[in-house]
């Protein structure tokens, strides 16, 4: 599995303990930034990181910020990403299960580190249920076209 990682100046700190973390579980990451705690836009990172999942070179992506809302509206605006904005375990599990969420969005200010593992255990190991679900997300990719155009 590979994953693309990337923050905010806000979710700097997490996302370096989220690296070790992925790192010990031998899950491949790749950090598209920030890259200190600097103040910076998060837009810089989050988008570049959300465009590599919807091309495919990436498995799934981790974008943080410093509430998860930012990088949530971000992320979700490059077409073929779902993103999650993941603050719980129903929500870790359900965005899997049920959308097939392809991003998880977490919240650098708002989770310790022990919840945020948990989050990333259930999020990478819940398969997507398929079925009736996929023509919800046939819908959501038909919305994109008609929104986004070619």
């Amino acid at each position: 599995m590979k994953v693309v990682i990337a923050s905010d100046h806000a979710a700097y700190l997490t996302k370096e303990q989220i690296k070790l973390y992925l790192d010990d579980k031998k899950i491949e990451t790749v950090d598209f930034g920030t890259h200190s705690i600097d103040s910076m836009d998060y837009p810089d990172t989050i988008a570049p990181a959300a465009r590599a999942v919807a091309k495919g070179d990436f498995d799934f992506g981790i974008v943080l910020c410093g509430s998860g809302i930012g990088a949530s509206i971000v992320a979700n605006k490059v077409r073929g990403v779902r993103a999650a904005l993941v603050l719980d375990e129903y929500s870790a599990e359900y965005s899997r299960r049920h959308n097939n969420a392809n991003v998880i969005v977490l919240a650098g200010r708002r989770r310790t580190m022990d919840d945020i593992g948990r989050y990333l255990d259930i999020w990478f190991e819940t398969p997507y249920d398929g079925g009736r679900h996929d023509r919800r997300i046939e819908k959501i990719a038909r919305l994109e076209q008609e929104e986004c155009g070619d």
